[in-house]
């Protein structure tokens, strides 16, 4: 059976209602090598094609996305990272944030973090079933190159809405998988290279000049309506299979998306060319059997399924019993495999088990073939939990696989449920976004259908958007948020069932109906016995059900039965004799009731003035269920009594009294009975009516409970709304922020004079400051380029590359003194670069001009080499001492005269040679006060017992100077033998 694709409640095909904004919204999918796919699209699309764009990447959710940035510079289009309760708008592209999952709902994006693992995210599929549900014919979805098979269900959802599918060729994607997947599914729509998509979407995207209205002056003309008429007739002769009763408007709509695949408008011209290629008709009839379906779709419905519906149809029944189910129009097999798996969950967890006859029928044999082999995508994952995915499948590298335990529950055969023979006798029967895309008058028989299919009691199953209509009498509602009914076992049905004119009932009408019947009974002797002794001998006799309504008529009954006056009405007692009423509707009641037979009561019945008595007898039928109360009443003439004697006369001629009285004695007794009668029926009633009102009321306080949600609602999304706005307003300041930081850094980085490379892990050059050129042979055109490869200044070999390559290694920093061939020095810093996250991206290389300190050095290194010769050659003993009095180097006339070694003195005060010998409170005076403030002073005489050469007396000379270049203040001091010692 065709499988039209999910739609909105209330029996309405996608596309005939509109929505509030008509422009259409395009979802872009892709992974490895989207990014070329992505930019050669839009370099195609016009700024002002009216459409807008949601881009639906494999994002790693770790780090930021710059897919924004880039593709800015290919469109004018602005384009943003989608934000959660975002508007969509024409002529904007939204790219998803990285670790967020998206949907569309009224035109708004809603964004979620991820809870599937990293591995099992189908975020293409989730985002275009959600365009899908919510624009339906204005949903466009797009699948580019990526690997894996995410977007094929996706697409599935949009075709099935009425919307358009397209995919890139395979051979120009830079992975194929994707796009393979969608193509080997059959949901594309086209299949184009990237650069011409956006011209194919802009004419399947906008009216077709036979859908536009005509101007007001025209006068309508039938031509489109008998051009789809004809090519229905076409379709018909060629594939055997009748459209005619379907939604006119879903039939339209797919054939003029064939027709605007080629380039046409005019049915006449498509007609021609359907004869001219029967492939085409072939791909015509595969349009109008979309297949749209999924493991546990509408999941509130399947868990009351499992809950409820289950274990009442089961609980009662004996071990051995023989469930029968029926899924029509079953597509690829999802529901029917998910029916499956709640009936072995139900088994299992109570202990039971059950013979299952599961039958799972459609007209489309690709889609039979796909159900019977029970391989499906990796993408059911998201709507089949952990725990049924291991318990009911195998996984493999194509996907995952029905178990065959599961698989052999269910039996697939192809089927037209419209002219095929149904399944009798079933337990449960789901048809599910089927009867919603054909007229009303195909839904009433598939309804009669359905419910002679199903035993008394059986359970139907339908989708949200459908229902039972004006059937209260086949169907009782057992959930109505849910879709199941139960089927109500009526005899008026039954015979409307197996009268009503069904395709696959025996002929046309009752004249062809007969004919069968005599065909099969040429030489049934038995038969013709049979019909002609009930002709000859038995009574005239109605049958009918508790109510009274007559179901099938035996005999001539015109003597006892007439049209009532007024509304036509086929009940016994409405239309019986008057005289007949008030006993036949006793006799019916207690029948109906209680069970309790009527036989041979005597009725005198006044027909033209003539009196005659009539025999009636009401019994309940044998070997009829209970429920259905069908009775038997037979008429019978009763013979006129025979004339008394002239004795009897005279013996009864004072009797007349006694007769009348006892005539209206029992005409009271029935009157009581049929009182009694007509009360029972009355509470009967009213009972009914209070019940019907207490779901009336029910419903209402649902409707109101519902009403409230919906305030509710309305005040959270405004909530929300105010939130973003905050949001929006806090995230432009912080943009603002960041560029005026941006403009710091980079007036920093050029002011410091320090030279500054960039490098990345390969150690690749990503940026340098003007400073850098001094050290490398550096110009614009080097970012990317390895450092290896520029020639650097440096003196022999250079020495940073390897070094920059071990800190990478080992994150340990390092730092070492350069020159370079012009005379100049550098101070070369190397440490790893670290982002904001704390991950080695790199390393950095700084480069600090010291040259002058380097010359200081120097400078004060040859001074000092200097006093030291001079100081050598004196033969006095000297010593030069810091601003801190420590020794800075000592004369050999020192170390000999006093016995100490360079060990001993370099680097110590003065205070601390030797035993402390110098400690001298006046010298201290005179270095500590005197000398900072006259620079000098001579003839200090110092008069002191040193360890090893023993008493001496001695003259001190100090002279402060400044040391070279490096403007060190330095101290000489003299010491000259006074004699003694």
């Amino acid at each position: 059976m065709p499988r039209p694709p999910e739609t909105a409640v209330n029996l309405v095909a996608p596309g005939e209602t509109t929505t509030h904004a008509s422009f259409h919204v395009v979802g872009l999918g892709a992974s490895a090598g989207g990014l070329e796919a992505y930019e050669q699209f839009f370099r195609h699309v016009p700024p002002n094609c009216g459409l807008a764009f949601v881009l639906v990447p494999h994002l790693d959710p770790g780090h930021a996305s710059i897919l924004t940035e880039i593709l800015q510079r290919c469109t004018v289009m602005p384009v943003v990272e989608a934000q959660n309760h975002m508007v969509v708008a024409p002529d904007h592209v939204y790219v998803i944030p990285p670790n967020r999952d998206m949907a569309i709902f009224h035109r708004t994006l809603q964004l979620s973090l991820p809870e599937e693992p990293r591995g099992q995210r189908m975020p293409i599929d989730a985002f275009l079933r959600s365009l899908a549900e919510d624009l339906g014919e204005h949903a466009v979805g797009i699948v580019l190159s990526g690997t894996g098979t995410d977007g094929t269900l996706g697409l599935r959802a949009i075709l099935g809405a009425g919307g358009v599918a397209l995919v890139q060729e395979p051979a120009t994607a830079k992975y194929n998988g994707m796009p393979s997947s969608a193509i080997r599914a059959g949901f594309a729509t086209r299949v184009l290279p990237v650069e011409q998509m956006p011209a194919a979407l802009l004419a399947d995207t906008h009216n077709p000049p036979d859908r536009r209205e005509p101007p007001a002056s025209s006068a309508p003309t039938p031509r489109p309506e008998s051009g789809i008429n004809r090519l229905l007739m076409l379709l018909r002769s060629a594939t055997g299979h009748d459209f005619s009763l379907y939604k006119r408007t879903t039939i339209s709509r797919r054939i003029e998306r064939r027709m605007a695949q080629h380039d046409l408008t005019d049915p006449e011209l498509y007609g021609r060319y359907l004869k001219a290629h029967p492939s085409e008709v072939q791909a015509l009839f595969r349009e109008l059997l979309i297949n749209v379906t999924s493991f546990f779709r509408d999941p509130d419905s399947f868990a009351t399924l499992k809950q409820d519906i289950l274990p009442a149809l089961l609980a009662d029944k004996p071990e051995d019993y023989v469930f029968r189910t029926w899924v029509a129009g079953c597509s690829t097999g999802e529901e029917a495999y998910s029916i499956a798996m709640l009936l072995r969950e139900y088994m299992d967890e109570n202990h039971r088990e059950f013979k299952i006859q599961l039958y799972s029928t459609d007209l489309d044999e690709d889609a039979i073939a796909i159900a019977r082999a029970g391989l499906y995508p990796p993408n059911i994952a998201a709507d089949v939990t952990p725990e049924r995915l291991r318990r009911f499948f195998v996984k493999g590298e194509a996907g995952y696989r029905v178990r065959k335990e599961i698989r052999e529950i269910v039996v697939f055969a192809i089927q037209n449920v419209i002219k095929d023979p149904p399944f009798t006798k079933l337990d449960l029967l789901s048809c599910r976004n089927l009867m919603i895309y054909l007229e009303p008058e195909l839904q009433n028989r598939l309804l009669l259908e359905f419910h002679y299919a199903l035993k008394p009691g059986g359970v139907l199953f339908l989708s949200p958007s459908e229902g039972t209509g004006n059937h209260p009498e086949l169907f009782a509602a057992l959930s109505r948020k849910a879709k199941f009914y139960r089927a109500i076992r009526s005899a008026v049905v039954t015979r409307a069932t197996t009268t009503a004119s069904l395709a696959w009932a025996v002929g046309g009408g009752p004249k062809e109906r007969d004919e069968a019947v005599k065909k099969g009974t040429g030489a049934n002797f038995a038969e013709l016995t049979r019909r002609a002794l009930l002709e000859s001998f038995a009574p005239v006799s109605v049958v009918a059900d508790a109510k009274g309504n007559i179901l099938y008529v035996h005999g001539e009954t015109g003597k006892y039965l007439r049209p009532a006056p007024g509304q036509a009405t086929l009940n016994v007692v409405d239309m019986a004799r008057e005289d007949l009423q008030l006993d036949l509707r006793a006799a019916l009641h207690a029948a109906a009731n209680h069970g309790t037979a009527t036989l041979e009561r005597n009725v005198p019945v006044t027909t033209d003035g003539n009196s005659q008595t009539v025999r009636i007898s009401v019994r309940r039928l044998a070997d009829t269920d209970a429920s259905e109360g069908l009775t038997l009443v037979s008429f019978q003439d009763v013979a006129g009594p025979v004339p008394p004697k002239p004795a009897h006369r005279r013996r009864a001629a004072g009797s007349p009294e006694a007769q009348r009285i006892e005539d209206m004695a029992r005409e009271l007794a029935y009157t009581r009975e049929n009182l009694q009668a007509t009360i029972e029926e009355q509470q009967a009633s009213n009972e009914e009516l209070k019940s019907t009102n207490e779901e009336l009321q029910s419903t209402n306080e649902e409707l109101q409970s519902t009403n409230e949600e919906l305030e509710t609602s309305k005040e959270e999304l405004q909530s929300l709304n105010e939130e973003l706005i905050t949001v929006n307003g806090e995230l432009q300041a912080k943009i603002e922020q960041l560029a005026e930081t941006q403009n710091d850094m980079k007036n920093l980085l050029e002011n410091t004079n320090i030279g500054t490379i960039f490098l990345d892990q390969q150690l690749t050059i990503r940026r340098f400051t003007r400073e850098a050129a001094r050290v490398y042979r550096l110009v614009a055109t080097d970012v990317g380029r390895p450092l290896a490869d520029i020639k650097s200044v440096i003196e022999g070999d250079d020495p940073l590359f390897g070094q920059a390559q071990s800190v990478l290694d080992s994150l340990a920093p390092c730092e070492r003194q350069i020159r370079t061939v012009g005379g100049a020095s550098f101070l070369a810093r190397i440490q790893p670069y670290r982002t904001l996250d704390n991950v080695i991206d790199g390393v950095v290389l700084t480069f600090t001009d010291i040259s002058q300190r380097v010359g200081a050095e120097e400078a004060v290194a040859a001074a000092r080499a200097l006093a030291e010769g001079i100081v050598d050659t004196v033969r006095e003993a000297m010593i030069v001492l810091d601003e801190g009095l420590k020794v800075v180097t000592a004369s050999r006339s020192f170390y000999r005269r006093f016995r100490v070694t360079s060990d001993e003195t370099l680097g110590r005060r003065i205070y601390e040679l030797g035993n402390g010998q110098w400690n001298i409170p006046a010298l201290r005076e005179l270095l500590e006060t005197i000398l900072p403030r006259d620079q000098s002073f001579d003839g200090f005489a110092v008069e002191h017992v040193f360890p090893a050469i023993g008493r001496c007396k001695m003259l001190l000379n100090a002279r402060r100077f400044v040391g070279g270049t490096s403007q060190t203040p330095l101290i000489l001091l003299a010491m000259q033998d006074a004699g003694g010692g």
